[in-house]
């Protein structure tokens, strides 16, 4: 998934000549949290959060601080080109809560961690009607291949599969489904020696 699909287009700005409290007013009006700060054809030259405006609100009225004390000098960013998984990761990597999405230098969108929230638990299935049944499978194609059939063959309808990173010779799969009756599935599988963790309609 690319960022362009996810990402807040035509975003809100500012000058990089506005004052702190100018910044404010802009992020309470619009119930926003970010401000890319740019300067001429849109052109990104900073990037302020919420955050940095707050702090900085107090100096700023005894005249100490302006925005351009403040804002963040060539942030980092990301393309609309780029997936989803570079966005996610550089979030991550610099415990930032987003980031402006540029072409060349022109600011054309912002993505948060909310963005990235919102595409996982879409992507997860999380808040559709569904069920589930954790499995712990030996890692071998064979054995999650037959644990996929198993469920097949007793009415599950695969959503997704997640699983957890490797221990041992055995990794826990997370099977969602499509609402479905899944004591019929966890009896199957543990008749062919699965071990079930959790089943949930």
């Amino acid at each position: 998934m690319k960022i362009k699909s996810l990402m807040i287009p035509d975003p809100i700005t500012i000058k990089r000549g506005a004052s702190i409290q100018d910044a404010l007013e802009i992020m309470k009006m619009n119930s926003i949290r970010h401000l890319p700060v740019v300067g001429k054809n849109n052109n990104l030259i900073g990037f302020v959060t919420l955050a940095d405006l707050k702090q900085g609100l107090l100096p700023s009225m005894l005249g100490e601080l302006t925005l351009k004390d403040i804002m963040i000098d060539d942030p980092i960013t990301v393309s609309p080109d780029d997936d989803i998984e570079i966005a996610a990761r550089l979030i991550y990597r610099y415990k930032i809560s987003g980031m402006p999405v540029v072409k060349g230098k022109k600011v054309v969108g912002i993505i948060t961690e909310s963005d990235i929230l919102r595409a996982f638990i879409d992507m997860m299935g999380i808040l559709s009607s569904s069920s589930r049944v954790d499995v712990l499978i030996k890692d071998d194609h064979e054995s999650f291949r037959n644990a996929l059939h198993i469920i097949h063959e007793n009415g599950g309808d695969i959503i997704n599969v997640v699983m957890t990173p490797q221990k041992g010779n055995k990794r826990i799969y997370f099977f969602r489904l499509s609402p479905c009756d899944t004591s019929r599935i966890k009896e199957a599988l543990e008749s062919d020696g699965y071990q079930v963790i959790s089943a949930m309609d």
